[in-house]
């Protein structure tokens, strides 16, 4: 079964940290780009971060600077370290798979495969 489970989700106040953390199983994790996105009610999906089968990242500007995404290929793991959180960062967080894919991308279309979510709530 394909799928990817997030973890580590929970409240902080701002300038806090928190790691997230995604469990994929099911596909060829090592081969496949790596994503998180965020979203609010209301709005659109939000592209956070992505990184390459080779470990290389981006990132959104938003959270450049503050938001490191880490992968580890001999735990099929996907991590994202935020630090110095803002009330802004508040959102349902998604970890998503090009599941067998090598292509990385911002939008939302180029994920087959996605996690229920894990929720951060940072309070001023």
């Amino acid at each position: 079964q394909v799928q990817v489970v997030e973890s580590g989700g929970g409240s902080v106040q701002a300038g806090g940290s928190l790691r997230l953390s995604c469990a994929a199983s099911g596909f060829a994790y090592s081969r496949s780009c790596m994503g998180w996105f965020r979203q609010t009610p209301g709005q659109e999906r939000e592209w956070v971060a992505y990184i390459t089968s080779d470990g290389s990242p981006d990132y959104a500007d938003s959270v450049k600077g503050r938001f490191t995404i880490s992968r580890d290929n001999t735990k099929n793991t996907l991590y994202l370290q935020m630090n110095s959180l803002k009330p802004e960062d508040t959102a349902m967080y998604y970890c998503a798979a090009n599941a067998g894919g090598f292509y990385c991308a911002s939008n939302t279309h180029y994920y087959n495969t996605w996690g229920q979510g894990t929720q951060v709530t940072v309070s001023s």
